[in-house]
């Protein structure tokens, strides 16, 4: 059995913003037209936001999904390129080994090369020198390439797609089987029953007199 889904602190600014649309639909919007005060449609709101836990709930497998992505792309986020493989880490040694070497032979074998050391030494030390410096330009720009190649294969379309795919989702979910069924459970709790001005302020129930046959105003 799947564990009840509670809101998530970072996830408080987008469930507030679902109760605002709900009371925009249609059908909420006209019963609550019969207060002009908006005190009902305030009290409607702050009764949602304050059973944020329950709603989330009747939204739980969406809402599941939507932290089970953003879980996983920030492990992917933080993970290291390469983990678990020697791969970068040869990339990144190689080509600083071989600049070095490079440029101590050819440190050397050009100081041998101007003191005039005789024999073949200045000329081999030189030649090696050069091969590796060409080795290191290589071998630099390979690694360089394959960082680049990593990155933009991590941060593309395929991470970020299931983000914008699975936050909406759930958002509308949470609107279509949580936040309205709450307001229309709490708004009319009769059919022909409607929020009116004179609801007491600590219940969403409607007023006694239009619950009845009397539809004269209210009066304290």
């Amino acid at each position: 059995m799947a564990e009840p889904s509670r809101l998530r602190p970072e996830d408080r600014p987008d469930f507030e913003a679902v109760p605002h649309l709900a009371l925009s639909t249609a059908d909420i919007r006209g019963a609550l037209g019969a207060d002009p005060t908006g005190r009902a449609a305030t009290h409607l709101r702050a009764h949602a936001l304050a059973h944020a836990d329950d709603i989330t709930a009747a939204a739980g497998e969406p809402y599941r999904t939507c932290r089970a992505v953003r879980r996983a792309t920030r492990h992917e986020a933080r993970r290291p390129l390469g983990a678990g493989s020697p791969l970068p880490a040869l990339a990144v040694l190689t080509p600083l080994v071989a600049a070095t070497s490079a440029g101590a032979l050819l440190l050397l074998g050009g100081l041998l090369q101007v003191t005039d050391v005789p024999g073949p030494l200045p000329g081999s030390l030189l030649a090696a020198g050069w091969t590796l410096a060409l080795v290191a330009a290589v071998t630099g720009f390979l690694a360089l390439a394959a960082l680049l190649r990593t990155a933009l294969g991590r941060h593309g379309a395929p991470t970020a797609g299931r983000v914008q795919h699975a936050r909406p989702a759930w958002r509308q979910a949470l609107l279509d089987f949580g936040v309205l069924p709450h307001l229309r459970r709490h708004l009319a709790p009769h059919p022909e029953a409607a929020m009116t001005p004179c609801s007491p302020p600590d219940t969403l129930a409607p007023c006694p007199a239009r619950a009845g046959k009397d539809r004269t105003p209210c009066s304290d």
